[in-house]
């Protein structure tokens, strides 16, 4: 189990971190999907410190388990807003989003029961 926890925990980890650097350099991408799904541009980089605050917190989790725990369920409950942002605008591209989604999930999975 611990093999586990750790290979889901570091997969996690590179995708958050990988989507959070491209968030916060001001790449065209999260801009594109912002304007898409009518969030405006401002909270892109606001967006991009939440992914890396999950990320910063899932490498936290090696140290302090809890805060793994803690920072799982921040990127499921962001991977929720997430969907509801895409439907909300009618769009039904979720491939990328059930990707992080269920990164998101199963690194939660894995910490609640390497932490319990």
């Amino acid at each position: 189990m611990f093999a586990a926890y750790v290979i889901v925990t570091t997969v996690a980890v590179v995708f958050n971190g990988g989507a959070a650097g491209t968030y916060l350099i001001g790449h065209d991408y999260p801009k594109a999907q912002a304007d898409m799904k009518r969030v405006p541009r401002s909270w892109v980089p606001v967006l991009g410190a939440l992914l890396a605050a999950g990320t910063v917190g899932l490498l936290a989790g090696f140290a302090v388990p809890v805060l793994g725990v803690l920072a799982a369920t921040g990127l499921v409950l962001y991977f929720t807003g997430a969907l509801v942002a895409h439907l909300r605008v009618g769009s039904r591209q979720l491939v990328g989003w059930a990707v992080f989604f269920v990164t998101a999930v199963a690194a939660l999975w894995v910490n609640v029961a390497h932490t319990w």
